[in-house]
């Protein structure tokens, strides 16, 4: 079954704009008759050919059409497909590099970096370190447990978009055991509080095809080439029909970076112990983070950390000297070594599926 995103409300707009069709298509019709009266020739003497054949002097009303296709939606560079494409064999990075305090280094450069593909060393063909504008969504667990904690997460939610690149464009996104868009793209405040404002805890948790059907979307619809998951959950996934292993597959390959605020304080025992795995499954193999907070009250200030590590990155590019028409997963490990830096660790993807293009 194939994740999608809801849109609540769906039915009372397709119920408007039913409404709105028919509206148009009796006006329609009603224009045309108009016009057709109008163009008629005056009335003709018995015997005239008018009089014998009314209909020879004015053509059959014509409605106009109603139901033209809509224009056709944007498109991202990911045409919906998690996989590094054949005709495009640059491999595009983006690198967070802590020293061993764990504190972030943005001085560095493209000497400094090594990358290896499958444990062999490639040649950096682009290098930068820039604060470039990123398509996100927030992911909200809207589930019932999740009732009490939403208000502070909507408030962290918030402040991560303030202490955002201003160019950014986020959408929310809350599920339970179905994931509904609650506010598309946009960088507008209120509107992403509005989008927020939806909070129905009820139901479970349906993670692994929230996530998918995100990532999809952004895909297909998202402006910039940088793209960005940011999680916020207090539970195991318990109704998706994906697995966890799928939704990493999705996300493995040239998807969003996900980040991850597992909210498990006060959880233990086995689930728990799934949940926090899963979380830093998807925040590892993207090249995220995954926190897990002891309260609430550390949820706004990993939100601003979250922003400034997606606003602190080196993005590196190559060219693997493996053809990506060899196919397979491939292996991705950067290093990075500077001096008065001991010891430098580079957290970015770690690996993707190299996948011919195919119609």
């Amino acid at each position: 079954m194939m994740c999608r995103l809801r849109h609540r409300f769906a039915k009372d707009r397709a119920f408007t704009a039913g409404v709105a069709a028919r509206s148009l298509v009796l006006l329609s019709l009603l224009f045309s008759l108009v016009q057709a009266h109008a163009q008629a020739p005056a009335s003709s003497p018995t015997g005239s050919p008018a009089a014998q054949n009314p209909s020879a002097g004015a053509a059959a009303p014509q409605a106009a059409p109603v139901n033209a296709p809509p224009p056709s939606s944007r498109k991202g560079a990911g045409q919906g497909q998690f996989t590094i494409r054949a005709e495009t064999t640059e491999v595009v990075l983006y690198a967070t590099v802590v020293d061993g305090h764990q504190q972030m280094v943005t001085n560095l450069d493209k000497s400094n970096f090594t990358v290896y593909e499958d444990g062999t060393p490639q040649t950096i063909s682009s290098f930068r370190e820039e604060d470039v504008p990123v398509s996100m969504g927030i992911l909200v667990d809207n589930s019932a447990s999740m009732q009490t904690k939403r208000a502070a997460v909507n408030r962290a939610a918030i402040d991560l978009v303030r202490a955002s690149n201003p160019q950014d464009e986020t959408f929310i996104v809350n599920f339970s055991d179905e994931a509904f868009l609650d506010q598309d793209f946009t960088s507008k405040i209120p509107l992403l509080q509005k989008g927020l404002s939806h909070i129905d805890s009820k139901g479970g948790t349906a993670l692994y095809d929230a996530v998918i059907a995100s990532a999809d979307h952004l895909a297909k619809h998202a402006t910039h080439p940088k793209q960005v998951i940011v999680i916020i959950t207090d539970g195991e996934d318990n109704s998706s029909t994906a697995t966890l292993e799928k939704t990493i597959h999705t996300v493995a390959t040239d998807g969003p970076i996900v980040y991850a605020i597992g909210l498990l304080y006060d959880s233990s025992g086995p689930d728990a112990h799934v949940a926090r795995k899963a979380l830093q499954s998807l925040a590892i193999q993207t090249g995220g983070l995954a926190f897990f907070p002891k309260s609430l009250d550390q949820v706004d200030p990993i939100a601003a950390e979250v922003a400034r590590d997606i606003r602190e990155q080196y993005i590196i590019a190559y060219h693997p000297t493996k053809p990506i028409s060899a196919g397979g997963y491939r292996t991705v490990r950067v290093v990075a070594h500077a001096k008065g830096h001991h010891k430098l660790t580079v957290r970015t993807r770690a690996g993707y599926f190299a996948t011919e293009f195919s119609h």
